[in-house]
């Protein structure tokens, strides 16, 4: 099935981020003082769809966000970023929230809270699967219920479209639900979590393998400063070289990735490159503070993959 010029639809999060910065995150019992706050929308979800819009192509969005000032601060900041907004509903109490606190490293801590992503249900997927058959991938996280991500696996299966998990937050999986999908694309943190009770987990490839054992039928391992590793059922092994850049914030660093690979998927690119192409683009966002405002345009991204740097 050709994928160009099927819009991408991502189903999941939209969050609205509180940013703390520090010079290292606290540990547990610990106060520290901090050197800035900021708020941003954000959302696993949201930001993958953002990432898409900001490099130039259709994207469409189905979510919840509350009945709170956040919520339409949410839903505006979607539509004005690009983003087709007209599938987001809006659910009585309030909208989802992550708080965050990024190190000098880049590192970050994060906690969030669902409030409207929880509500998120399988009906809402059948109010729009006409929005989902049209698609020419589905993006999806794990920051909504897991009997709507199984029940939008089975949409998807049923309708023939790709779909990509982002399997974040990490959680235990129905063999179901990671059979189901097109592509799975843990970071590092989230291949450890699936492979705890695995002996064969170790390398890149064997941790893929693992994966693939599993009933994945194509893995990208976001591996952040060693680049990505991309692997197929049908034999495809690849390692992509990191971009080196000076990280200040790695807040959805994987959501710039996700939504950068879906992207170049849809435009003809093969999975390889489509992988390198999102390498580029998650190190672009590295570089910049914030979630969303940190995702890079496709001119920034052709610089990158031209050049090494902006």
């Amino acid at each position: 099935m050709s994928l160009a010029g099927r819009p991408i639809v991502v189903v999941g999060s939209i969050n609205i981020d509180l940013v703390a910065s520090t010079q290292h995150i606290p540990a547990p019992g610990e106060t520290i003082s901090g050197s800035d706050f900021q708020v941003h929308p954000g959302g696993k979800g949201a930001n993958q769809a953002v990432a898409v819009a900001r490099l130039g192509y259709p994207v469409q969005m189905i979510g919840r966000v509350g009945n709170d000032a956040f919520g339409t601060q949410l839903h505006e900041h979607l539509v004005s970023a690009g983003v087709d907004g007209s599938a987001v509903m809006t659910t009585e109490g309030p909208s989802g929230v992550a708080v965050i606190v990024v190190a000098d490293s880049g590192e970050n801590s994060i906690v969030v809270v669902p409030g409207a992503n929880a509500h998120l249900s399988p009906k809402d997927l059948d109010d729009h699967v006409e929005l989902i058959r049209s698609a020419g991938i589905v993006l999806t996280q794990l920051e909504t219920p897991l009997e709507t991500v199984l029940h939008l696996v089975a949409i998807c299966s049923r309708e023939g479209v790709p779909l990509i998990l982002d399997p974040a937050p990490a959680r235990s999986l129905p063999k179901e639900l990671i059979q189901g999908v097109t592509w799975f694309t843990p970071n590092e943190s989230e291949a450890a979590f699936f492979m705890a009770d695995s002996a064969q987990a170790g390398t890149s490839a064997e941790t893929a393998e693992a994966l693939m054992e599993r009933g994945a039928r194509g893995v990208v391992l976001k591996l952040g400063a060693r680049g990505a590793y991309v692997a197929t059922a049908e034999g495809l092994r690849a390692a992509i070289s990191p971009f080196l850049v000076e990280a200040v914030d790695t807040t959805a660093a994987g959501d710039c990735f996700n939504g950068a690979f879906a992207t170049a998927l849809c435009q003809g690119q093969d999975p390889v490159a489509s992988a390198r192409y999102a390498a580029a683009a998650a190190a672009i966002a590295v570089t910049r503070m914030g979630a969303q405002p940190s995702m890079p345009t496709a001119i920034e991204v052709q610089a990158m993959l031209e050049s090494g740097r902006l």
